[in-house]
């Protein structure tokens, strides 16, 4: 409104100026030489006056805008009567002021103030017809200017809605961009890894706490600090990664806090601007947390190796309790019988626990998958005194993995062993077949029919000492698991809608030849 009524008092002086020295030759008061000029004093005082009202803010925006079209509609049609009437042109003026309080009213007010210009033009015209028998024919040219004035307030309006509407986009947009780079720069500032943000010349435009932990120094003026200056070997490295993004990320040691730390980098691809993301990862604080894991883990295992030790020696110390005060052959065997059964299994326990240190020994070799099975095969059936054709065996010949010979037969013999223990025993109740998941890695499933894992059981079945066997340890699954998982594989259970158990091994870096 500020600038609407600048111009309104710029247009005042103009018509002033203009009634001076070249009034006559425009014509601009070729009925009433004073009307015209009182006209245009009237119209610059109430445009000072409005002045006023816009810098102390009273009355109101909607008031003031109503004041100053309304003394616009009246100054217009008596300036364009004092000038001649339609002719003189004088009513295209209002056309600029339904613009202009269209836009910055953004309401259908502007319609209103199109319609009291028409009817003040049509009220100046007849009065001119009534009075001075002016043209009659001009109520034509009075007509097209009344539409241009709907014309143009509509289009006003409508440009102000779009206005709007973008503005309010604009704000929320806004507001969720804000949330969002605060939301960025609270996780930026918690992450435990050091983050630094570096432009093309390597100079630090963006840094979190632990980046300054980590390299030891007070960055805080990040747009004079540069990579070179914090630590040469990354500056380096950011070079190097330039020329070859797929470089791997690597590890430096930081020369002031002497830190061991794998630098990534990442790009940042704007319009104005790529450089990259630095992330420097702490490799104490990795290795702190994996043994913490270790310990964990550790302990767990010591738990449970302490409670399934604990039932056999209490069966073994009652037994030979008894042993002792019995003097009956027969009861003497049984109780001999009993402390060799439990004896037994805290062997299997023992020996099971002592296959988890093969875990870190691996000896990878890369054999075909077809010859292994089919030997591993004949092997288990003669072993578990089951028949050939109870074990089928679909796999390519051509298929080749890399695994420790030695831990592939321990988990296939665990595996086999569990699936003829609860199949059918029918021909083809065991299966093992390969097969290429969806990355094209090489796959063996290991599957019976038999009645399956419940629901429950299958939540637990990795777990160590976890069993349904009476006679088990519970460390088969749990140990295979291990073993996979040394060899870069992954050992997963299965569900199958046919019923049956099925578990499935996915080796890394499987290739077919």
């Amino acid at each position: 409104m500020y600038f609407f009524n600048l111009y309104r008092l710029a247009l005042g002086g103009v018509l002033i100026f203009l009634f001076g020295p070249y009034g006559s030759a425009l014509s601009l008061s070729a009925r009433s030489l004073s009307l015209f000029y009182e006209t245009s004093l009237v119209y610059v005082i109430s445009a000072l006056a409005s002045q006023i009202a816009i810098k102390l803010r009273k009355p109101g925006f909607s008031v003031q805008l109503a004041l100053q079209m309304g003394m616009d509609i009246i100054c217009v049609a008596v300036l364009s009567y004092a000038s001649g009437g339609a002719q003189n042109g004088l009513g295209v003026l209002l056309l600029v002021s339904l613009a202009a309080a269209g836009i910055i009213s953004r309401g259908r007010i502007t319609l209103f103030f199109a319609a009291l210009a028409s009817i003040g033009m049509l009220l100046e015209h007849s009065y001119a017809v009534l009075t001075l028998d002016a043209d009659v024919t001009q109520y034509f040219q009075v007509g097209l200017l009344s539409i241009a004035y709907f014309a143009v307030a509509w289009l006003a309006h409508t440009l102000a809605k779009y206005a709007v509407a973008s503005e309010k986009l604009a704000t929320q947009r806004g507001a969720e961009l804000a949330g969002m780079a605060e939301v960025n720069r609270l996780v930026i500032q918690g992450l435990p890894d050091g983050v630094l943000v570096v432009d093309e010349v390597g100079a630090i435009r963006q840094h979190n706490p632990s980046a300054d932990r980590l390299l030891g120094l007070d960055l805080l003026r990040p747009d004079e600090a540069t990579l070179d200056q914090c630590a040469p070997m990354l500056s380096e490295l950011y070079q190097a990664w330039r020329e070859d993004h797929g470089r791997p990320p690597a590890g430096v040691r930081l020369p002031v806090t002497n830190r061991l730390v794998r630098a990534r980098f990442l790009p940042v691809r704007q319009d104005n601007f790529g450089g990259a993301l630095l992330v420097l990862e702490d490799m104490q604080r990795v290795q702190a947390q994996a043994q913490q894991i270790k310990l964990a883990a550790l302990g767990r295992l010591t738990a449970n190796i302490a409670h399934e030790i604990r039932n056999p020696l209490s069966a073994i110390s009652y037994a030979v309790e008894l042993f002792r005060e019995e003097r009956d052959e027969p009861a003497r065997k049984q109780l001999a019988s009993i402390i060799m059964e439990n004896t037994g299994r805290l062997n299997n326990i023992v020996q099971d626990v002592m296959q988890l240190n093969r875990r870190d020994r691996v000896q990878a070799e890369v054999f075909r998958l077809g010859d292994v099975l089919r030997k591993f095969g004949a092997e288990i059936c003669q072993a578990e005194h089951a028949a050939p054709e109870m074990l089928r065996i679909e796999t390519g010949q051509d298929h080749e993995i890399s695994f420790d010979r030695g831990h592939f037969n321990q988990i296939m013999w665990n595996l086999c062993s569990n699936a003829m223990r609860h199949c059918s025993k029918q021909p083809g109740s065991v299966q093992l077949r390969s097969l290429r998941a969806d990355d094209d890695r090489m796959m063996l499933e290991v599957a019976d029919d038999g009645p399956g894992v419940t629901q429950k059981a299958e939540q637990q079945l990795f777990e160590p000492f976890f069993t349904t066997d009476p006679g088990g340890t519970g460390l088969g699954l749990y140990i295979a698991r291990e073993l996979c998982e040394a060899n870069g594989a992954l050992l997963e259970y299965v569900r199958r809608g046919n019923g049956g158990a099925c578990f499935r091994i996915v080796f890394g870096g499987a290739d077919e030849h």
